[in-house]
């Protein structure tokens, strides 16, 4: 199973290292990963690059997840300019989400500091939370749902899953409700 790489390398983790960002591009992402089929049961697969491992896309019982964009790693990045890196990546969701109000009307917002602890302390959780925590992905989501194609239920979110990694945007298409979860 693919992995988001949380050792502090600075390598690469997602297919989308190198890319620059562009809206039109993540969201028509995410217009695609909303088209496209969801598996409707079985386990929780990560994919990656079978060349190097990077991280690609997860599938599970009624969503998928995907990499938008990442930015360069943050290794010996410090300071002024660790904030400045973490501000433009927040700036690039912000692009995001601005454009996918648009399509699909106002968002909300749904922490992930509930699932944040249950991971840690391993807890239960539902089958799309503990993939994101399994990816590291435990950035706030912004969530738009159910939408008009087929009630699906669309998120996004940038985290970053230590202070050497890139920052990572990530895509989320499920069938079920995303919603807060109960402490």
């Amino acid at each position: 199973m693919a992995q988001v790489d949380s050792g502090g390398t600075g390598r690469p983790v997602t297919g989308r290292a190198g890319e620059v960002f562009d809206t039109t591009r993540a969201v028509s992402d995410i217009e695609t990963l909303l088209a496209a089929d969801l598996p409707t049961s079985g386990a929780t697969v990560s994919e990656g690059d079978p060349a190097t491992g990077e991280w690609t896309g997860t599938r599970g019982a009624g969503f998928r997840i995907i990499p938008l964009w990442e930015s360069e790693a943050l290794t010996g990045v410090y300071g002024a300019d660790w904030n400045q890196a973490e501000d433009a990546a927040e700036a690039n969701l912000a692009l995001v989400v601005r454009e996918s109000d648009h399509r699909w009307g106002p968002h909300r917002k749904v922490s992930m500091r509930v699932p944040l602890f249950r991971h840690q302390a391993h807890a239960p959780l539902p089958a799309l939370f503990q993939a994101l925590g399994d990816l590291d992905c435990f950035g706030d989501l912004t969530v738009w749902g159910p939408t008009a194609t087929g009630g699906r239920w669309i998120a996004v979110s940038v985290n970053q899953c230590d202070g050497d990694a890139p920052m990572i945007m990530t895509a989320v298409v499920s069938h079920a409700p995303i919603t807060e979860l109960a402490e």
